[in-house]
Parts: structure tokens; C-alpha cells; sequence
């Protein structure tokens, strides 16, 4: 399965990052971002920075890799991964709601 991971910067130099995330440290491509300064957040896949994220964006994303993690083991309770979506009802982007005409 090919899923994107958050991954903190630890330095960046010519296009590239030296990160750690997930419990794994890599050098990954990271031209197609600006400058990356360390401790900032991104989203890799497959070797490279795809884009940035947020440090609310990087924790709500591991919060889901865990839960994934935790259901391929067979876990009952993954409600407690999303936190932030409990106890709300869903809603849509504004992208997704309809226009007025």
C-alpha cells in the first residue's frame, strides 16, 4: 500500500531534506517545496515532499496511520484515534456545499 507519511524536517540542502517520522529517518527530495526550515512539517511519498503540513495536519494524520495500524491488527476501538471528529456531526468543504444560484 502506498500512503503518504508525515515526516519532520531535520535539515534541508539543494532540494533535499534529511527527515524523521513514523519511526524511520530518510533524505527525501523536497523540490517542490520552498525552503523547508527544520521542525517544519511534510507530507512524503514515495522519496519526496509532496507538501506541507501543519503541525494540527501531521498530528490528525498519525492519528490515522495508528488507527490503520491498529484494525490491520484486528483493534476494536479506533474511535479513539479520532478525536477531533467525535461527538460532531460531519461536514462538508465549502468546496463541496452547494451554490446559491
Amino acid at each position: 500500500m502506498c500512503v503518504g507519511i508525515p515526516m519532520r524536517v531535520l535539515s534541508s540542502e539543494d532540494g533535499m531534506a534529511e527527515c524523521e517520522g513514523r519511526g524511520r529517518r530518510e533524505r527525501i527530495n523536497a523540490m517542490l517545496l520552498a525552503d523547508l526550515a527544520p521542525g517544519a512539517w511534510v507530507l512524503a511519498y514515495q522519496g519526496s515532499a509532496v507538501r506541507a503540513l501543519s503541525e494540527d495536519e501531521a498530528r490528525q494524520t498519525n492519528a490515522a496511520l495508528d488507527a490503520l495500524d491498529a484494525a490491520m491488527k484486528g483493534g476494536a476501538d479506533i474511535d479513539s484515534f479520532f478525536a477531533d471528529l467525535l461527538g460532531r456531526e460531519p461536514s462538508l468543504p465549502p468546496h463541496l456545499k452547494d451554490k446559491p444560484a
